[in-house]
């Protein structure tokens, strides 16, 4: 989606029930098709206790109708308008596994992120160390509900059972899976394998570019 086109505002109020309803009934009067949400409820701060709502939406005619709407709600407090997230952190490499492992996956994707981010791009890393099949396997299944993935990279010594399953599940969503060479039988349900951690970053980086002319499909299946 053409992030031009994308919009987006928050939204502080009450934390009362019927909330949400009230303002997507409003967005949905003035055209506004969400294709971001999220809500929250504040946990510090002088706001403390009011919801955070989050939206992005396709453009529209009458953005300061719509804002004007939101603003005379009873239960809201103040709404704020910003670029998407896509245009702010952009694209994002998550990378799962040991500490070790995932240490050097990301200093090789964040120092090629770096060099696409000069040039205008925007990726962003996430990173968390976990160790555990079922913690593994969560986790991973978790990446199909986070905003903006390009790529999985699975860095460890061993992975299997539960967490080849859930790569499979992350590949149904379209999310390339890049494994380290490890034991296991990750690798063999990954779209590319790497042996060396930093070039893994790398590799992922490159495949969420929209510059380089890294392809993963036609390496799929492939052991570097």
């Amino acid at each position: 989606m053409d992030d031009s086109v994308i919009h987006a505002i928050s939204i502080l109020s009450d934390n009362s029930k019927g909330v949400l309803r009230d303002v997507s009934d409003i967005m949905a009067s003035n055209e506004a098709n969400i294709v971001m949400a999220q809500a929250s409820v504040l946990q510090g701060g002088p706001s403390m206790g009011r919801s955070f709502l989050y939206f992005e939406y396709e453009e529209i005619n009458e953005t300061g109708k719509l804002l004007e709407e939101l603003r005379n709600l009873p239960c809201v407090h103040e709404v704020r308008t910003y670029q998407p997230l896509s245009r702010i952190y952009g694209k994002r490499i998550i990378i799962l596994g040991g500490g070790a492992q995932v240490a050097q996956v990301a200093m090789g994707a964040v120092n090629e992120a770096d060099r696409h981010n000069i040039r205008g791009e925007r990726i962003s890393v996430d990173t968390i160390p976990l160790v555990g099949e079922i913690t593994l396997a969560d986790s991973i299944d978790a990446v199909c509900r986070l905003p903006r993935v390009s790529v999985l990279v699975l860095a460890g010594s061993l992975m299997g059972g539960e967490v080849s399953r859930a790569v499979e599940r992350v590949k149904e969503f379209g999310i390339p899976v890049i494994s380290l060479n490890m034991a296991g039988s990750v690798p063999q349900h990954a779209d590319l394998v790497v042996t060396d951690p930093i070039q893994a970053g790398v590799f992922a980086v490159m495949q969420a570019s929209d510059l380089a002319v890294f392809d993963i499909d036609r390496v799929r299946g492939r052991v570097f």
